[in-house]
């Protein structure tokens, strides 16, 4: 089998393409410069220098692929979030890189298609769980990710098979949100809104073992995260405890509010049902909450 991966060398992908060859699939990994080259041959990818805003040549280089894995994205740095434009190049490659890869997969027959995509789309929940067919509410940066998920609909669409992945937050030992949020909550401040919200969270390791886990799913749209969800309190209570210091401070909801759409995302309560997944994929996260997966992802900084 052979798998060509958009986005591997980001943190989700350069997880990936290690587990593809371990699995003895025979992987082509997308890398923009020599040096991301050198790190996909390390991991036992072949690399490909390729232009995915670049429809031919996405054509060109897809051709020939059992699977294309879309994992392609480019989230801003916590302290940019904010920033006028500071999403532009991750909508664009949620728009522009989906339509050039499902265009290039229905081109070449590619019989499956694996795309990446956010559990930050469902409105707020309460204390409800959320499953596949709760109601989105796609706001300001998220729009370009149900844009995404459309683009993998056409494969299905056209008789092949086209998985959307839902993921939950994540957090990793080399990911700059977490290492940011970390340096935030040693003074005591916590990125989000809202103690008494839902967070459903998914360590980066587990979200890669899923990725490769989706070869084996039907078509459809899926959620992707630990099996237990915690309040805001309790995922800053967990993240401290494995820090060894003071819980942080939670700003209340209404206070968020007051920055608009973007800012009342952070404060939405979503407890994701992970079940259909697990149920199709035979896949279970290592870390079933951030109970066991902070303290993991403490000891992987030391």
């Amino acid at each position: 089998m052979k798998a060509f991966v958009a986005g591997a060398t980001g943190v989700l992908g350069r997880r990936v393409v290690p587990v593809l060859v371990a699995a003895g699939i025979e992987v082509s990994a997308v890398a923009r410069s020599e040096a991301r080259a050198a790190m996909l041959r390390e991991l036992g990818a072949d690399p490909v220098g390729v232009d995915l805003f670049d429809p031919d040549a996405t054509r060109r280089a897809v051709g020939g692929h059992d699977v294309v894995y879309n994992v392609a994205t480019h989230i801003p740095a916590p302290n940019r979030m904010a920033a006028p434009g500071a999403w532009a190049d991750n909508d664009r490659i949620r728009t522009e890189v989906s339509r050039n890869l499902v265009d290039a997969v229905l081109a070449a027959g590619t019989p499956r298609y694996v795309q990446e995509s956010i559990a930050f789309v469902y409105r707020d929940g309460g204390e409800r769980w959320l499953d596949e067919s709760a109601p989105i509410d796609a706001v300001a940066n998220l729009r370009s990710a149900v844009v995404a998920e459309t683009n993998a609909a056409r494969v299905t669409g056209a008789g092949a098979t086209g998985v959307v992945l839902r993921f939950a937050s994540f957090y990793g030992p080399d990911s700059d949100a977490t290492l940011s949020m970390i340096k935030m909550a040693r003074r005591r401040v916590a990125l989000g809104a809202g103690p008494d919200a839902y967070v459903s969270s998914i360590t980066t390791d587990d979200a890669a073992s899923a990725v490769v886990a989706s070869l084996r799913v039907p078509a459809g749209i899926y959620n992707v995260g630990d099996d237990e969800p915690v309040t805001r309190r309790d995922f800053f209570a967990a993240l401290a405890g494995a820090l060894g210091v003071r819980a942080p401070f939670i700003a209340p909801a209404g206070l968020a509010k007051l920055g608009g759409a973007k800012a009342g995302v952070l404060t939405r309560s979503q407890r994701v049902c992970n079940r259909a997944f697990v149920n199709a994929a035979g896949w279970k996260p290592v870390h079933r909450s951030v109970r066991e997966g902070w303290p993991a992802v403490v000891a992987a900084l030391e």
